[in-house]
């Protein structure tokens, strides 16, 4: 009889669990979105007017959703509040458009500085020796779980929209990157998507390297030659700020990406 019971207690404990989460997302989204944060997203994002009615809905659903699952911690005395967790939240956001996904589901803490911060990362020598350095940072993704962020980098990213630099778009679409393992470029496609995407963007990572170089001027970062994974942040970062001038300069670039993140943000120009 107390076994039956202890099983008993199990399974609806594991119902419970089961269905929780299901329940919270239908309650977060029946509720009206927070008037404070309203303001916030239409101060720091301007542009969100101009998106299409249905994305507009997306974007408030999703910052909802981001900010009821991911945990955000000051660092260096910078105290947390609505205007940076709206923020940070509404430009990873944007990522996720029109696009059946998770919400990074692999993210759990974001950390935030007031500035840029000091990290210790491996570096390579002339000789192939490697040493650890230490040197500024703007931002840092960690594939299992962590996002780091400079405030004073997020909050220029935002006040300009429009010159290929955000470090929250970079830094999330390395979390984008990293869903199917460490990030190397090539984010969770459909099957018959991969080869095109393989092609494409080795080309054009390819054709950024070398004009970095020849030190010939670039729309994307010449950053991005670092890796392939820096290239597809780089690029992410250039599609959603300089959208015209990539499609001009890159078309097959940017109409992959167009692909892949579902929107066209020169609608939003």
């Amino acid at each position: 009889m107390q076994a039956n019971l202890i099983l008993a207690g199990i399974c609806i404990i594991a119902v419970l669990v089961f269905l929780y989460p299901a329940w919270r997302k239908r309650w977060l989204l029946s509720r009206s979105f927070p008037a404070g944060w309203l303001a916030i997203l239409n101060r720091r994002l301007p542009f969100y007017t101009r998106l299409h009615a249905t994305e507009q809905k997306q974007l408030l659903d999703l910052i909802r959703l981001f900010l009821d699952q991911k945990t955000f911690h000051g660092c260096a005395g910078l105290q947390i509040n609505d205007e940076i967790r709206v923020t940070i939240a509404a430009e990873a956001c944007l990522l996720l458009l029109n696009r059946k996904t998770e919400i990074y589901p692999r993210l759990q803490h974001i950390l935030v500085y007031p500035y840029a911060f000091r990290a210790a990362q491996d570096q390579l020598n002339p000789d192939g020796t490697v040493r650890l350095a230490s040197r500024d940072m703007l931002g840092e993704s960690w594939h299992y779980g962590k996002v780091i962020l400079s405030w004073d980098d997020v909050e220029h990213g935002v006040a300009d929209f429009s010159d290929g630099h955000n470090v929250v778009l970079h830094e999330f679409s390395h979390q984008l990157d990293s869903e199917n393992g460490a990030p190397n470029g090539a984010p969770i496609l459909p099957r018959n998507s991969i080869q095109i995407w393989a092609n494409v963007l080795s080309k054009e990572f390819q054709v950024l390297s070398e004009a970095a170089h020849q030190q010939q001027p670039t729309v994307m970062d010449p950053y991005g030659e670092t890796s392939p994974a820096e290239f597809f942040a780089v690029a992410t970062e250039t599609f959603f700020e300089k959208p015209a001038a990539l499609e001009q300069s890159h078309p097959a670039l940017y109409a992959e990406l167009s692909k892949y993140y579902g929107v066209n943000p020169q609608h939003w120009q």
